[in-house]
């Protein structure tokens, strides 16, 4: 092996090491942080929870109230929700702290697209949870409560309230990055617009069948306010994407004469 060969072998073993090492100090940074936003979570855990049961308290029956069928389940559950909510305040963070670690490997273009979308990929993971609790969870609470029979007590289990309310909360939030999920599909030349334009009717479908798959509850009223949204941000999305991309044919002439 020659010189240059072995300094060239010891400048990209000096490389991986110093991004491993900026890794380690990123993913301590994160758990630092995760752990700090915890503890407060953990000591109004209990308030939380009350206040996350509020849509499903206001319609229970007079008289019905929750419950918890194991014994530290008034503990654990509480806990595990803390650590729920904490996630979700850091998570701001958490992806700056990734994006401070991607964005060096990008190209210049592709920095300028992709601040926005992180920031908005947050923003709309926080509405799809707001969307939720404030009109969802009213509306499917009130559907479960009409159908239960007369001869059943309504009492839910804390524990399976919180899954079921983290598993909406996901759901939606998730649900709600269509539009990027759209533009990133355009930006990368992987689908063209016109493809989304004309393909709608499918998509349409798509989204009614996702919906259907990835709420926890088989009534129409969650799947319905799960797919209209979806939907709308779809077309929100394609609508983005042609506006980011009409510039796209001149820029692409631009370079090509720089190159020539």
């Amino acid at each position: 092996m020659s010189e240059e060969e072995k300094k060239k072998d010891n400048l990209k073993e000096g490389t991986l090491i110093s991004h491993l090492l900026e890794l380690r100090d990123r993913l301590m940074r994160m758990v630092i942080v995760l752990v700090v936003a915890v503890v407060p979570c953990l000591i109004y855990g209990n308030d939380v929870l009350t206040w996350l049961a509020k849509p499903l308290i206001a319609v229970l029956p007079p008289g019905n109230q929750m419950v918890s069928t194991s014994v530290m389940g008034v503990f654990t559950t509480p806990f595990t929700l803390s650590i729920y909510v904490a996630l979700v305040i850091v998570m701001p963070y958490l992806l700056y702290e990734i994006w401070g670690f991607v964005a060096p490997g990008l190209y210049k273009h592709e920095k300028r697209f992709a601040a926005p979308l992180v920031l908005s990929s947050i923003v709309l993971f926080y509405s799809g949870m707001a969307f939720a609790y404030f009109l969802v969870f009213p509306g499917v609470f009130q559907f479960l409560v009409k159908i239960t029979p007369q001869s059943v007590h309504m009492m839910p289990d804390i524990k399976e309230f919180v899954s079921f309310a983290m598993t909406m909360f996901l759901s939606f939030g998730i649900a709600f990055e269509v539009p990027i999920v759209v533009i990133l599909l355009v930006l990368t030349n992987m689908v063209k617009i016109e493809k989304l334009t004309a393909s709608r009717g499918y998509v349409i479908i798509g989204i009614f069948i996702i919906s259907a798959i990835i709420t926890p509850t088989t009534d129409a009223i969650s799947q319905l306010a799960m797919a209209g949204p979806m939907w709308i941000l779809y077309e929100g999305g394609v609508v983005a994407a042609r506006l980011m991309t009409r510039n796209r044919p001149k820029e692409e002439e631009d370079k090509a004469e720089q190159n020539a």
